[in-house]
């Protein structure tokens, strides 16, 4: 007998109906840098809520994934806080693509996410 499946989109917020899938991939992704950040450097939750100018609760719910009290923006000021660039491209799409337009977080070291709003 064969299993059935569905493909995924390659945006596990699209596949579950999540609203603005782009942005909550865009949020994860980033979040995900910054543990890894905090992670490599051991600091605690504690260190690093005084590095990022929070409290320890607001560390300990990024480490955790709970990103909803977390904009796009104050994200970025984290990575800034914790001493990386952080830069933003901006590019048109050819008039004649058919794609979603994307939002992309680029992770560093060769690393590429890509948040599509449908399939890539």
């Amino acid at each position: 007998m064969k299993k059935q499946y569905v493909e995924g989109s390659g945006n596990i917020y699209v596949d579950l109906g999540v609203g603005n899938p782009q942005e909550a991939r865009a949020k994860a992704d980033l979040a995900h840098r910054i543990v890894d950040i905090i992670e490599s450097r051991r600091l605690t939750q504690v260190q690093a809520a005084k590095v990022l100018g929070v409290d320890q609760p607001k560390v300990s719910a990024l480490m955790r994934g709970r990103l909803t009290d977390f904009s796009i923006e104050r994200l970025l000021r984290f990575l800034l806080l914790l001493g990386h660039d952080v830069h933003i491209a901006v590019t048109a799409r050819p008039r004649s693509s058919r794609k979603q337009p994307t939002l992309r977080v680029y992770a560093g070291q060769g690393r590429f996410r890509a948040a599509a709003a449908g399939r890539r």
